[in-house]
């Protein structure tokens, strides 16, 4: 997670030690709270924010010998809803810490992300609505390796042809999900002739030029993931703190639209609508109760 805090403006930071003034300092002055009471004390989150959307949140425990320091993370909210898939949340072995698991067939593997709002979580929980609440979740993703390719040139015949054999495939999956034979069969076919046309293109073609968007696992951690995504639209912000820049892109990836930041001294290439980004990402993620 230490590694991350570059991503929102604090490249400065190399080392654990070197943050602690900077946690005393959201300990005492925070920008919002979220508490749970406990058996024996209290779960505080604490955040600040250093830049819009993008901060850290301060994680621990309160009990009558003061506040024990349990984790802190760098986060940066998305906006917007990502998928309305249902999510499977899992605690972490130490800690308050959560991650959801949600399977959303534009990506074709089961997305795993680290649960930003832990407290909120817990607090449906305690209520005994998590099972009764319809739910939305807004995913965002922070960088620290990124880079900008030109895009893929497609004419309005090949975008429309596009979307709608997205549509076709998302309908075939969702039937294989509940059991369908032929919608099994039918992906699989689909499969084979893609190995097919992937296999004699790549010997007269740039692999980025065949490929438009990707996701992909990334690593042995589970919540990391490397990304190709068309970008829909940026803005470039300033940490409050550090004065770094850093950009806040929104790009399409497998049909699916999400927030990505990444320090301007990370980033290669100039940023710009319609122009794709490929770098490594840490998936995080907000559970929106309705």
């Amino acid at each position: 997670m230490h590694s991350y805090l570059r991503a929102i403006g604090f490249s400065n930071l190399k080392k654990e030690a070197e943050a602690e003034n900077l946690l005393d300092e959201i300990y005492q002055n925070f920008d919002r709270r979220e508490t749970i009471k406990e058996e024996q004390s209290v779960f505080l989150e604490m955040e600040k924010e250093f830049a819009p959307d993008m901060g850290i949140k301060l994680c621990g425990n309160l009990d009558q010998d003061g506040f024990h320091r349990q984790y802190y993370f760098p986060y940066f909210k998305g906006n917007g809803i990502t998928t309305k898939e249902d999510v499977t949340v899992e605690k972490k072995v130490s800690g308050n810490a959560y991650s959801g698991v949600c399977d959303d067939g534009r990506i074709g593997v089961s997305l795993i992300f680290y649960l930003q709002n832990a407290a909120v979580y817990c607090r449906e929980q305690l209520l005994n609505e998590l099972f009764t609440r319809k739910t939305a979740t807004t995913l965002s993703g922070l960088s620290t390796s990124g880079m900008v390719l030109l895009p893929v040139c497609k004419n309005s015949d090949q975008i429309d042809s596009q979307k709608k054999i997205s549509a076709k495939r998302n309908q075939l999956l969702s039937a294989a999900k509940n059991g369908d034979p032929e919608a099994m069969e039918s992906l699989t076919i689909e499969d084979m002739d893609l190995y097919s046309m992937l296999s004699r293109r790549v010997y007269e073609e740039d692999i980025y030029t065949i490929v438009d968007t990707f996701f992909m696992p990334y690593g042995i951690e589970c919540d990391k993931y490397q990304i190709m995504g068309n970008i829909n639209s940026y803005m470039k912000v300033r940490n409050s703190v550090t004065k770094e820049y850093i950009y806040q892109l929104n790009v399409e990836c497998n049909d699916m639209n999400f927030d990505i930041c990444i320090n301007e001294a990370d980033l290669t290439g100039d940023v710009e609508v319609g122009r794709r980004f490929k770098g490594t990402i840490w998936l995080q993620g907000i559970i929106n109760f309705e």
